[in-house]
């Protein structure tokens, strides 16, 4: 008889459709029977999606559409395979009570949306040395979980107050950076004294990777019954992926990169990116439909993979999503750069005008979600800048060669460091909100991740831009939801938002040749360094955002939970 592996993850929801994925060990007919009525209140008169299996590298996977639902309505649901139920389990997790059933809330267009966000989590045990920071155990403290201390905090509250959506904004696993259990699963399976050593090589250990951040009880809970989007970074691939041209030439000089890129794209897309697409977005995917009808997909997926890493035209990792009168841009920050050439840009010029297509006013919120923030600590952004330039050779050849070790060195390759792609979302952010693109909407909001600290910062508009009308615009970086930074770089990071650093980095960009921002913004909260989990509230043209940090009791033994860190009003309709 087949089994659930991992899943169900419940992905896009609408407000009559909505998407299941799961993974099992064995080809099946995967039903998610819905039952109108929340948890204890199921009635008749529910519909049901199903599924065959497809199968990549031995591993079987299926994408449920449920159609026909409500708008505004809450539904059960459950999952069966060929005919046998699969989830719920039956038994509790083992840390508390059962937790509620599985449920859909289908959206409406008039009802508040709550959205939680974050970044960065690694998978660790919940319980001491692990739960403890990284002051106090350096080799395994990664301090309380953000996103599983939610969960059971979820558990215990009413769903009213449940989130429609948990935006995972990158680093969602880390192939280069292994735990002990991943590490012991690598060694199983060859010489890890070869290169890459404990990173992950192939399929078999990037679907290790997400078994191990998903498979825990309660997080497989939380994400059956939350809509998610996702979206890459770096350490989902390697670290700094796709930093320059000349770090890719040397990767791909590895005689072990090209199956570790191919790996970790055909994952992404299986495990990710699939369920990013709504219904009406799968149907013009160039390939989705190939794979569910393979039967066998891994050729086509591998293929695909490949020609993504290669070829940037033909893919793309953004998409949107509509909530109501709320759009949701995510932005793909990693895998779509162009770095070849004189030109360096974030995307390339038919994803940034798919991006501008979708970027418009005419909403009450307009959410631009990008891994990287787009406004970082100044000290940091001037740093970017004067790097991009002198790299491309601003101060000679030389300092070129120079520029170009630094920015591998410490990691310089934000959007400051693509500054033509950095000016041009500048310009995107001003039109929207300035109203040339429609009606300007309530609140323009970036969300980000990726830095390990978390902050608020407020734009404003310079020269021409200058004094006009605008929705406000923010920045809203949230990270990490479990990997704190250590004490020592926390300090350096503290000082990069303070006005020495900033001035030094900023003369240092004009001195070479850089022209100052048409974009501003300044700081109005953190930077915090704690494990983080930020939830953005939208009524109306009304925007509330709520910063909340993951804490254990003394010692690190005991249930994480959460506690206000900040809130900030963003928009007041």
């Amino acid at each position: 008889m087949p089994k659930l592996v991992l899943g169900p993850l419940l992905r896009y929801v609408g407000e009559t459709q909505a998407t299941v994925w799961v993974e099992t060990d064995d080809a099946a007919r995967v039903e998610v029977l819905v039952s109108p009525g929340g948890p204890g209140q199921e009635a008749d008169g529910g519909t049901r999606g199903q599924a065959p299996t497809f199968a990549v590298q031995g591993h079987h996977y299926a994408l449920v559409l449920i159609d026909g639902l409500e708008p505004d309505r809450v539904y059960t649901y459950r999952v069966e395979l060929d005919g046998e139920p699969v989830w719920p389990e039956p038994v509790a997790p083992p840390d508390g009570p059962a937790f509620p059933a599985s449920t859909i809330r289908t959206l409406h267009g008039d009802h508040p949306l709550r959205i939680a966000f974050g970044s960065c989590r690694v998978a660790a045990p919940h319980e001491p040395p692990w739960t403890l920071p990284p002051s106090a155990d350096r080799k395994r403290g990664k301090g309380a979980d953000a996103l599983y201390a939610f969960a059971l905090r979820m558990r215990d509250t009413d769903p009213d107050t449940w989130p429609d959506l948990l935006l995972l904004l990158g680093d969602q696993i880390y192939a280069d950076d292994t735990s002990e259990e991943v590490q012991a699963f690598i060694r199983s399976r060859r010489d890890v004294g070869r290169p890459p050593g404990l990173e992950v090589a192939d399929f078999e250990e990037y679907t290790r990777l997400y078994w191990e951040a998903w498979g825990d009880p309660v997080l497989r809970w939380l994400l059956s019954t939350v809509p998610t989007a996702m979206i890459f970074d770096d350490h989902d691939i390697s670290d700094d992926w796709n930093t320059s041209a000349a770090w890719v030439e040397h990767m791909r000089a590895q005689p072990w990169w090209e199956e570790r890129i191919t790996s970790g794209l055909a994952t992404y897309w299986l495990y990710q990116h699939l369920g990013n697409l709504s219904p009406d977005d799968l149907d013009d995917d160039p390939v989705w439909p190939k794979v569910r009808d393979a039967g066998d997909a891994t050729r086509v997926l591998r293929e695909f993979a490949a020609q993504a890493d290669q070829e940037i035209e033909g893919t793309r990792w953004s998409y949107k999503r509509d909530f109501g009168r709320t759009r949701l841009v995510v932005i793909d920050s990693r895998c779509g750069r162009l770095l070849e050439g004189s030109r360096r840009e974030m995307i390339d010029d038919d994803e940034f005008a798919w991006v501008e297509e979708q970027a418009t006013g005419d909403f009450d919120h307009l959410l631009m979600a990008t891994s990287l923030p787009y406004a970082l600590a100044p000290a940091i952004h001037h740093l970017e800048e004067w790097n991009e330039a002198v790299a491309a050779g601003a101060w000679g050849r030389a300092m070129a060669w120079v520029g170009e070790k630094i920015r591998q060195g410490i990691d310089l390759e934000h959007w400051a460091a693509f500054n033509d792609s950095f000016d041009r979302l500048a310009a995107l952010i001003e039109a929207v909100a300035g109203g040339h693109r429609g009606r300007p909407p309530g609140s323009v909001v970036v969300l980000s991740g990726d830095v390990h600290h978390t902050y608020l910062a407020e734009f404003s508009f310079r020269g021409e831009h200058a004094g006009h009308g605008h929705s406000p615009a923010w920045q809203a970086v949230c990270s990490p939801l479990r990997n704190p930074l250590p004490r020592d770089q926390q300090a350096a990071h503290r000082r990069a938002f303070r006005r020495p650093a900033r001035a030094v980095t900023r003369w240092l960009a004009r001195r070479a040749g850089v022209e100052p921002d048409e974009i501003a913004w300044r700081v109005v909260e953190g930077p915090r360094f704690e494990n983080h989990l930020g939830q953005l509230e939208l009524d109306g043209r009304r925007a509330m955002l709520r910063v909340e940090q993951a804490i254990t009791p003394d010692g690190g033994d005991g249930a994480p939970s959460l506690e206000p860190l900040y809130e900030h009003r963003l928009s007041d309709g």
